[in-house]
């Protein structure tokens, strides 16, 4: 927004937009903060309200989300930017807890547009800057920033977070990250910043992460020393430097592994707790009401249907928790669809033993695995019992329904494609 001026109204379509997103780089994705860092100065892009940067592994998803619904049960004008989207773009940019209209994204990308002159930038860097300018514009009091790959030079780092998390790390997009838990913790470490808040979520840091947040000096705040939680029947208690909550409502997202996240954010909250105050009632309030679809989201009716994003063997062995903590009467048939550069049979691997029988779907070219490369990696984990292969997801979600007995559950799985193909054949089935 060059001059705090308002950008003109775009003529493009939303759908026009994110063609031409697609098309402004060679690369999807392009790691360093040059090019978007120059833009964001065109536009001016300093926000005034907190800002609040959310990275890791797994987790981080679920740890904005609750942030999300935390703040708004507080009363406060929440602006939230994560990724991937599964139905719709505006799922990416939320303010009050609610997709932006195509219009207001339109006018955004507009001025992202203007701005940028000839210099390049990534789909996600696009949508970055376009995100933020819509949160200044609409007057914000905070903004949740989910990191989109690693963190140091992820577009979302160009914005010098108030505090700053690290859910987990774990081994995923080595390509990018490199192939080691140190590698990767300094790069998630990357959005920390000097004497400020920077939470960490994983119960064993590596040591980089460690170092990293000393040389700079940040307020390194870590589970289990600084904040922490305990399980109770029924309930939960969280304990930081600052306070203790008691009597808090188990989250409304499932999984034993939430409470570490709603602990993060919990965390966030107290070292923000001078400019955004939170009540216990609006805490309470936010744990019950957070939402977030496709991670161990179950869809009424029978038989069961379970979508689960999860999709490298962190996120499976989560999963696999999930399902132990939840059996069900009969039997578990998998509809499993997978990028190539994942760790496919790692995540095979976790979930070993707890499929009954497996639908593999292909996703599309070039990223996408085929079915039966599916198929060789689950010979590879030891996992080939009953298997049906299929060109997509939608091919193997109809046949799995027709295989499954009102007593079984039906999990998806494997990649955000993967549940995005479902929930896309659910709205169009009615």
């Amino acid at each position: 927004m060059p001059n705090g001026h308002p950008p003109t109204v775009s003529r493009r379509t939303l759908g026009d937009w994110l063609k031409h997103l697609e098309s402004l780089h060679p690369k999807t994705i392009e790691l360093g903060l040059d090019r978007v860092r120059a833009v964001k100065g065109r536009l001016g892009l300093d926000p005034a309200f907190p800002v609040i940067t959310v990275g890791g592994t797994n987790g981080k998803g679920s740890t904005c989300a609750m942030l999300e619904a935390i703040l708004s049960a507080a009363g406060y004008r929440v602006g939230c930017y994560t990724s991937p989207h599964l139905l719709t773009y505006n799922e990416r940019v939320r303010i009050d807890r609610a997709p932006v209209d195509d219009a207001a994204l339109c006018a955004s990308f507009e001025a992202v547009e203007a701005a940028r002159g000839d210099i390049a930038l990534t789909y996600f860097e696009f949508g970055t800057l376009a995100a933020m300018g819509l949160f200044i514009r609409r007057g914000v009091d905070v903004a949740v920033l989910e990191v989109g790959l690693g963190g140091r030079l992820d577009a979302v780092n160009v914005f010098d977070a108030d505090v700053s998390v690290v859910t987990s790390v774990d081994i995923d997009h080595v390509d990018y990250l490199g192939p080691t838990r140190e590698a990767i913790g300094f790069e998630k470490a990357g959005i920390y910043r000097a004497a400020r808040p920077a939470i960490c979520a994983d119960v064993d840091p590596p040591q980089s992460l460690l170092d990293h947040a000393r040389n700079i000096g940040a307020d390194l705040r870590r589970i289990g020393t600084d904040f922490g939680y305990e399980a109770q029947s029924g309930k939960w208690r969280f304990w930081s430097r600052d306070k203790v909550r008691d009597a808090l409502p188990y989250p409304a997202l499932v999984g034993a592994y939430q409470l570490a996240n709603a602990s993060a954010a919990l965390s966030v909250l107290d070292s923000l707790s001078e400019r955004l105050p939170v009540s216990q009632a609006d805490v309470r309030r936010g744990l019950q009401e957070v939402v977030l679809a496709g991670r161990f989201q179950v869809l009424p009716g029978r038989p069961v249907v379970v979508l689960d994003v999860a999709h490298n063997p962190h996120a499976a062995r989560a999963l696999a928790s999930n399902l132990a903590r939840q059996p069900c009467p009969g039997r578990t048939l998998a509809v499993m669809g997978m990028l190539n550069d994942k760790d496919i049979t790692g995540v095979i691997r976790e979930l070993a033993g707890r499929i009954d029988q497996w639908f593999l779907a292909g996703l599309p070219p070039p990223r996408g695995a085929s079915a039966q490369t599916l198929r060789v990696h689950l010979a590879e984990a030891g996992e080939e019992g009953a298997v049906a292969v299929f060109d997509d997801v939608a091919g193997a979600y109809r046949a799995a329904c027709l295989a499954a007995a009102q007593d079984d559950r039906i999990l998806i799985f494997g990649s955000f494609y993967t549940v995005a193909a479902v929930l896309a054949e659910l709205k169009s089935t009615g």
